[in-house]
């Protein structure tokens, strides 16, 4: 009798961006930025890819809207991670080493206000939209980042 067997084995993907600017907090902050900005850039470039394809005539001008989306999508995605990767080390650190879920939403408050703050069109209530977004989101990665 025939026998099969199909195993499958899945990681966590992991990717490990070094980078020594001679302090922690610095370090975080920027291996987010880089991180999550490729992130970015890749999430960009598939879109305008996509809809280049489905156009009849691909143009100069196709590609470099193309360029300037992806690089101002890293650059945006980056700065979020960055922010939010800054703030939550500094919390770990005056929280005595701790993360949980309360750093979450700080970090993701405190990042949704700053990045509202940037904003053409700032207003209060818009800010504390953001805070809000922000620290729900937070909360809810670090929630089931520890349940899985």
């Amino acid at each position: 009798m025939v026998r099969s067997r199909l195993s499958a084995a899945v990681e966590k993907p992991n990717l490990d961006v070094i980078v020594d600017l001679g302090h922690p907090l610095l370090n975080s902050s920027v291996d987010g930025f880089l991180k999550v900005g490729g992130v970015g850039v890749a999430h960009a470039a598939v879109q305008d890819t996509f809809r280049i394809l489905r156009s009849d005539q691909v143009t100069k001008n196709d590609l470099e809207k193309l360029v300037r989306r992806a690089g101002f999508e890293g650059l945006q995605w980056g700065a979020v991670a960055g922010v939010y990767a800054g703030v939550e080390y500094s919390l770990k650190k005056a929280c005595a080493k701790k993360q949980d879920w309360r750093n979450a939403a700080i970090g993701g408050a405190v990042t949704g206000a700053l990045l509202s703050v940037g904003d053409g069109s700032f207003s209060r209530d818009k800010m504390l939209q953001h805070a809000l977004t922000g620290a729900g989101i937070a909360t809810a990665s670090e929630i089931i980042r520890n349940l899985v």
